[in-house]
């Protein structure tokens, strides 16, 4: 059912591209017949232009579109197929600029193995950085269009940092079966239910630690308003986590054995990213929060009216507690 599908998709797409350009080509040579009438041989020099910028645009559209031909990966690390892999990879890797034998002309396991482990940490670093980004996305934009936009197009964005920064040479093709790859290896893109607590796990640590419960801000009160923002924040931080890494690693793969164990490392790496960012981003996120409420609760209390000679009792009372908790709140803030 599914090639049937593609299949006739690719008819589809086929017949609605030929129409397209049957339309364009008539309608360039009427322009260029009605041009003719008025300049003569200026019809042949537009579709001469014409035909000049579709060749130009196919050829950049095809280098862009084709990927270098990859050798057919070794079940295991010395195997069959292992050493024409090797040398495909040592082609098509990008030599890192801290590579101490970056100079070196022959690339044999020890210099790629070196190079893709300097390449890793770029890679790490890049995943902490729009990973903690994200953090702040889903706790402050969570359940909206705009949070989910921004953290898909920050998440595409880094698996393309990724890739560029692994390849010389980069196609369009290539990051797709990348960013494809990447997507399947995420939780739930099969809809497996049974994959689901191991990925939940790592979160829900984070929300009952002990360094969280200690930054809840405004007490009882507002615990259940920060949880809320923290789940969701750590939430689109793991799966931000999770998407660098697993690029990051397919971009590693030496063997089969390599990509059998993606998922599985994927997941330990990111659990132990989530840690290191939310122990980060709590403090901020908790003061934020304790500004804001203290902010909002000072504007609050700005509307109750001083006593005046006519007011009674309860309202000399009611002005009297706004003023002390007023000023209870701005020395709370200033310590």
């Amino acid at each position: 059912m599914k090639k049937q599908l593609l299949s006739w998709l690719r008819l589809s797409a086929s017949f609605i591209i030929l129409l397209l350009a049957a339309i364009a080509v008539n309608q360039l040579y009427s322009l260029s017949m009605l041009l003719e009438r008025f300049v003569p041989f200026s019809g042949y020099v537009f579709l001469g232009f014409w035909a000049l910028f579709f060749i130009v645009t196919a050829a950049a559209g095809f280098r862009l579109w084709s990927a270098p031909k990859a050798p057919p990966l070794a079940d295991r690390v010395g195997g069959s197929n292992f050493e024409p892999y090797i040398a495909w990879l040592g082609k098509s890797l990008a030599v890192h600029r801290a590579h101490p034998d970056g100079g070196q002309q022959k690339h044999d396991l020890r210099w790629i193995k070196a190079n893709l482990k300097l390449h890793e940490v770029d890679a790490l670093n890049t995943t902490k950085t729009v990973a903690t980004k994200n953090f702040f996305i889903g706790a402050f934009a969570q359940n909206t269009s705009y949070g989910t936009t921004t953290s898909l197009i920050n998440n595409i964005k880094l698996v393309w940092s990724i890739y560029t920064s692994y390849h010389r040479k980069h196609s369009l093709r290539e990051f797709l079966v990348l960013l494809r790859s990447v997507y399947e290896c995420l939780p739930l893109s099969d809809f497996n239910k049974d994959e689901l607590p191991a990925h939940i796990k790592p979160i829900i640590q984070c929300s009952f630690s002990n360094t969280l419960s200690s930054l809840l801000p405004g007490g009882n009160l507002l615990t259940p308003f920060f949880l809320n923002l923290f789940l969701a924040g750590a939430t689109n931080t793991y799966l931000t986590c999770l998407a660098g890494i697993i690029a990051s690693k397919h971009c590693q793969v030496l063997s089969l054995e390599d990509r059998q164990e993606i998922v599985q490392q994927s997941m330990f790496e990111a659990a132990f990213m989530l840690r290191e960012i939310v122990k980060e981003c709590n403090p901020i996120l908790s003061v934020t929060i304790s500004n804001a409420v203290k902010k909002a609760g000072i504007e609050s209390l700005d509307t109750v009216g001083a006593p005046t000679s006519g007011s009674g009792l309860a309202q000399d009372i009611v002005s009297h507690l706004a003023s002390s908790i007023k000023h209870i709140i701005m020395e709370s803030g200033k310590e």
